[in-house]
């Protein structure tokens, strides 16, 4: 039922009031819910700028090894080195529940390799390659750990967006037209009431008159 088909009587302003009960209590739900997304996004952040940091450091350092392994092995042994890596390197994809919002979990799957599943020859290569190899893997994990963060932050945005307009507009919009409604038929019915016990009167002072 549409506030404008909210007929001015005691049925009517009963709704009026339930309505207000119900939008009051989910501005309340919603601002709590808001308020603690909030916090939760600080805390994310703040560990994705320490992701971002460490991520930059093993960026630095896995360029640093395939310098290394480049001057020891030449490119095409490195180039070698890398083809013969049989499991691609990937990722599984899991969510947790944070004030309804499903934030995304991901899982480094075949990342971190023992030195006999990466697939080059162990006596034919130097330690370089498996240092490089170690860098990269390492720097693979760092990644899909940052992503995680990254992709919890965006969600979470999205959803803070989202409750903020609708907190907004039960502040600003339906809870003040609910108010102004219930006012407007409390008005109404105190005037009809009014009306009614002057008419009342009349009544009596009519039967008055005949006796």
């Amino acid at each position: 039922m549409a506030s404008s088909d909210i007929k001015p009587t005691r049925s009517g302003l009963m709704i009026v009031k339930r309505r207000m009960a119900l939008a009051e209590r989910v501005h309340r739900l919603l601002s709590m819910k808001l308020d603690g997304m909030m916090l939760e996004l600080i805390k994310i952040t703040d560990q994705a700028a320490s992701e971002r940091r460490i991520l930059e450091e093993k960026y630095a350092r896995a360029r640093e090894m395939a310098a290394i392994a480049t001057m020891m092995e030449g490119a095409t042994g490195v180039l070698l080195a890398a083809l013969s890596v049989e499991a691609v390197p990937t990722y599984t994809t899991d969510y947790k529940n944070v004030f309804g919002v499903r934030l995304p979990e991901l899982e480094p799957l075949m990342v971190k390799k023992a030195l006999i599943e990466r697939g080059y020859g162990i006596l034919a290569t130097s330690a370089a390659i498996d240092d490089a190899a170690d860098a990269y893997e390492d720097l693979l994990s760092q990644i899909i750990a940052t992503a995680e963060r990254d992709g919890m932050i965006i969600r979470l945005l999205d959803e803070i967006e989202g409750t903020r307009r609708r907190v907004n507009a039960l502040e600003f919009k339906v809870i003040p037209e609910l108010a102004e409604l219930r006012r407007f038929i409390e008005s109404h019915r105190e005037e009809m009431e009014r009306q009614d016990i002057v008419r009342l009167r009349r009544i009596k002072k009519i039967k008055e008159r005949r006796r």
